[in-house]
């Protein structure tokens, strides 16, 4: 009798855990570029 982990279980949730890190580090980027336009654009309306 064998009795081992199946470990594609942590395979796909390692997976998950790394795209879904991946996008809220490429939203995180561009709404914070996203602000720093506005405050160049405001800068130059003054």
């Amino acid at each position: 009798m064998h009795e081992g982990l199946n470990h594609w279980t942590f395979v796909i949730a390692a997976y998950v855990v790394g795209v879904a890190a991946t996008g809220a580090l490429i939203a995180w980027s561009w709404l914070a570029m996203r602000r720093a336009e506005a405050r160049r654009e405001r800068s130059r309306e003054r």
